[in-house]
Parts: structure tokens; sequence; C-alpha cells
């Protein structure tokens, strides 16, 4: 049983359960440590599925093996629709209001679209090198199969219309771990590129039982809908 103050400022003595991407496996646990929670976890490997619809079936496959829990707490974005229907019969769902892992490691739904807004960029993190197909791995396997300047060609065409490749500090790795490989790729490329920190806000507030309007609460038997994941887009998201 773990403590939570839920947001109508009652204390409730509930079972919590974490279902998380393993791509923020870094911040989850720096998260953790932070606000003294200690939840049990099972973890997603995103990058090992091949589509969206494979992806929402081995997520509600998951959600479906947690019985003895009465809130599974889901470190997860909407990542294409993949949340979509996805529900418990038995427990509680919390979902941060965010369209993907990026908002959630920015620390907001807001900052993401601001970013975003100022041109397009591609983001990284330690997890997201690790973890996910990304556009540096594949850079070096064309590397390794054409050699430099048809990788140059076929990178340009993969990239389309960004501009920017990002790293986000979040805290929770060595900067030294990703920012070379990143930096040396964006040179090879023409992009630009940045460092901004990253917040474990939302994080904290998910694990602590702070859920407000940047959360999405169902209940058992209820699950997320197409209004719930465009409120999360917000007006212009994409």
């Amino acid at each position: 049983m773990n403590v939570v103050n839920t947001n109508c400022g009652r204390v409730a003595k509930l079972r919590m359960f974490i279902l998380a991407c393993r791509t923020i496996r870094d911040e989850l646990q720096l998260a953790m440590k932070e606000t003294g929670v200690n939840y049990p976890i099972v973890y997603v490997d995103s990058g090992s599925y091949p589509g969206r619809e494979s992806l929402h079936r081995g997520i509600q496959a998951e959600v479906d093996k947690i019985n003895d829990a009465d809130v599974i707490l889901m470190v997860l974005g909407y990542c294409g629709n993949s949340l979509m229907a996805v529900k418990s019969s038995n427990c509680k769902i919390v979902i941060p209001r965010v369209n993907d892992c990026i908002a959630l490691l920015l620390g907001s739904a807001d900052e993401r679209k601001k970013k975003s807004q100022e041109m397009n960029t591609y983001f990284f993190t330690q997890g997201w090198l690790e973890h996910e197909k990304n556009i540096l791995r594949e850079y070096e396997r064309c590397l390794t199969l054409y050699g430099q300047e048809r990788t140059l060609r076929v990178m340009k065409t993969m990239l389309g219309n960004y501009l920017r490749f990002m790293v986000i500090n979040t805290g929770a790795y060595p900067l030294d771990a990703v920012v070379p490989k990143v930096q040396e790729c964006a040179q090879r490329l023409s992009m630009l590129y940045e460092i901004v920190p990253g917040s474990l806000r939302l994080l904290h507030k998910l694990l602590l039982g702070q859920w407000d309007e940047e959360f999405i609460v169902l209940e058992p038997g209820q699950e997320i809908t197409i209004d719930d994941i465009c409120m999360a887009k917000g007006p212009g998201s994409s």
C-alpha cells in the first residue's frame, strides 16, 4: 500500500502500479528516487513493435495482466493514438495529458508545442538512442551500406522538413553519452544543434497523486477516447 494525495485533497491508501515506456526508464527511476516512491514497474519496449496497432495490442496485453493494483500509472505519451481505447477492467488508469514522451520530458505539452513551433525538431535522450529506432542509428547503417555521399542524400530525404537536432538534458543520464554522437551527426547533415533543459515535473505529479487537469483519470472499465487525445494535442498541434 502507498499513501497518495488525490486532487480533491483527500489522503487515500492505494496500490499503485506503473506501466512505462522503456525509452524514459532513466527519467522515471530518477523521479522515483526524488519523490521517495517505490512502485512496481513493467516496461513496454515501444521500439520493438512494428506499428501503432501492434503497440496498442502490446500495451493492452500488459494492462490486462495487472490485477493486484488499484491504480495503473501510465508513463507514456499517446504515440500516434496507440493508447486509443486502452482500458482496465479492475484498475483506475492515470495518464499524463501529453501527446508524446517528448512533452513528458520537457515538462509540459505547452513547452513541447513551443519548441516545435520554433522549427521542426528531432529530439534525443539517452533512452531514445538506446531503445528506439532513430536517425543516428539509420545514419550509421546507411554509411556502412552506401558511403558518405549517398548517405547524405538518403538522410536529406528521411529528415524532410526537420531543421534541428535537440538533446533534452533531463539530468537522468550523462550528457557525454549522447552529445558527441548527436553533435557530429548534426554537423555532417548540416542540421542546427541544441541542448535544452528537461523537466521531471509531470513525472513527480503523476507519482505523488497530484492528478489535476494535466492528467486523464479513467475509472475501471472506462477507455481513453479520441476526445481525450485531441485535448492533449491542443489547438494547432500535429
